[in-house]
């Protein structure tokens, strides 16, 4: 075990450190949610990460991704989430992919090779076919609901798609895994409902007109979900909550 991880050992043990070291999990969306979540897997020592994102990092993205610097503008996301991971840990296998995750793109990824998948993009049509394939190859998924225009970190909650309420989100995924004949999926999301955005013309302008439909966001909420995600992708490689239940 290698010293970094040796707090984390002292929580899950030899063995489940062991299984963080063999484990291979693939993280879609390197955002304000994906980037948190990859953050906290590499620092629990996870053995293989891959990264798969094909945006670059904005003057936008400073006030709540971990990745994004004024340093990192203009350069691949997956690629500086890389080197954090293997300045952290340099025995960490990393693949990135420049990729733009969509059923047009799904052949490029062979989800049987995965220990767990993180779902942590924002369209629709990709959520759905990242969970379709990983059902389809009998890997764990969990997937991130909206977290856009939330003020509140503790309303975040884990449980099954079908047990949420509130996000509009989860509602759109709820009826089109219902139609796929998909029976459960473990999702992290938030009861809090969404609260309406500033109307401020500064700050408005600030945003480029291509994307002013995304919502608003902060540095404490997205960050929230990444790392109950990432604490959730731990716990069931490690199998550290049935043994301790």
């Amino acid at each position: 075990m290698l010293e970094q991880f040796a707090r984390t050992g002292l929580i899950f043990g030899k063995a489940g450190i062991e299984k963080l070291e063999n484990a291979r999990v693939a993280v879609f969306g390197i955002g304000g949610v994906g980037g948190h979540t990859v953050e906290a897997l590499a620092r629990s020592g996870l053995g293989a990460l891959d990264l798969i994102d094909n945006d670059t990092v904005s003057m936008t993205n400073i006030n709540r991704q971990i990745i994004a610097t004024l340093s990192s503008v203009g350069k691949y996301k997956v690629d500086i989430a890389k080197e954090r991971i293997l300045d952290i840990n340099p025995e960490c296998k990393v693949k990135t992919y420049r990729t733009f995750f969509m059923p047009e793109t799904a052949g490029d990824f062979d989800f049987t090779q995965y220990d767990y998948v993180v779902d942590a993009i924002d369209t629709v049509t990709g959520k759905i076919e990242i969970i379709m394939q990983a059902k389809a190859a009998g890997v764990p998924v969990i997937s991130s609901m909206g977290a856009g225009n939330k003020i509140d970190p503790t309303a975040f909650e884990v449980t099954d798609i079908y047990k949420t309420s509130v996000c509009p989100l989860a509602k759109v995924m709820r009826y089109q895994l219902k139609r796929r004949g998909v029976k459960k999926l473990k999702v992290v999301y938030s009861k809090e409902e969404p609260i309406q955005t500033s109307d401020d013309v500064d700050f408005r302008e600030e945003v480029p007109a291509s994307r002013r439909a995304i919502p608003g966001s902060n540095a404490f909420v997205p960050s929230v979900a990444g790392l109950i995600i990432a604490g959730e992708v731990i716990k069931d490689i490690t199998g550290f909550d049935k043994k301790n239940r």
